[in-house]
């Protein structure tokens, strides 16, 4: 019996010294749903000896931002196409490591049901963002709304557009602030995370992007940190079967795994 105290007491000790001595990882994340999937791998990395902290952000540009001048050690709130924007824009050598799922892009309003009660001259607002603009003009032009001159663009701006029939206005805005902008255009291009934030389910949406999506969203760390320990655990923790289970039972298909 002295034995066995002796021993749970010597787990006790090395778990305590296993926790003290954690590599802390700052991650950046905006709130929906990357946070809460890296609030979810947070005991799991504990037990690898990992200390992961999860910082958060409203917008997309600050965390990369944040990741290159080594304030945070990864980002996890973006897609590929934007990350390769936002590295020949901004000059940063940032590198994706892991795709974790994908949020479908929808179109959402409070004034339509459908597309047919567009009316001329009907204000949609979409991401400012190049990438996601981009992507949100290819969901209008696969749904007729528009027409555009390379509907494989990813980087599709409105002077890409070569027909509007409806002279729709396309208003560009702050991804985080699309939701908020229902009330005040007759529809919007909303991400998924943001749509999530809001409330908003796909099956409200007038359509979502289809399985084609080429956006899943991905583990983004400095070039060079691909292979770091705590990078590759993190990396194996939200590529884990447990995270798949997780997106799976909590968005129930507004998000899915993408691998």
């Amino acid at each position: 019996m002295k034995k066995i105290k002796l021993f749970i007491g010597f787990l006790a000790l090395l778990t305590s010294f296993q926790l003290a001595f954690a590599e802390v990882l700052k991650v950046g994340a905006t709130p929906v749903p990357h946070a809460q999937i890296l609030n979810f791998i947070v005991p799991m990395l504990k037990k690898e000896g990992v200390d992961l902290k999860i910082i958060q952000f409203t917008d997309y540009v600050t965390p990369n931002l944040a990741l290159a001048d080594k304030s945070i050690d990864a980002d996890f709130m973006q897609h590929e196409p934007y990350l390769k924007k936002m590295n020949q824009d901004r000059g940063l050598n940032l590198v994706a490591i892991a795709k974790i799922h994908v949020e479908p892009l929808g179109l959402y309003s409070k004034k339509i049901k459908s597309i047919d009660e567009l009316k001329n001259g009907a204000n949609i607002a979409i991401p400012n963002d190049p990438s996601n603009g981009g992507r949100a003009l290819i969901l209008l032009h696969n749904h007729g709304i528009i027409t555009l001159k390379d509907p494989n663009n990813l980087y599709a701006t409105e002077f890409d557009i070569i027909k509007n029939p409806k002279k729709i206005k396309i208003r560009p805005l702050e991804a985080a602030m699309l939701a908020k902008s229902l009330n005040d255009v007759d529809a919007a291009v909303i991400n998924g995370n943001y749509a999530l934030q809001a409330n908003l389910k796909a099956k409200d949406a007038i359509f979502v992007e289809g399985a084609e999506s080429p956006y899943a969203n991905v583990l983004v760390v400095r070039k060079g940190d691909e292979n770091r320990p705590s990078i590759v655990k993190l990396k194996e923790a939200l590529q884990s079967q447990e995270v798949r289970k997780f997106i799976l039972d909590t968005y129930q298909g507004e998000i899915v795994p993408a691998f």
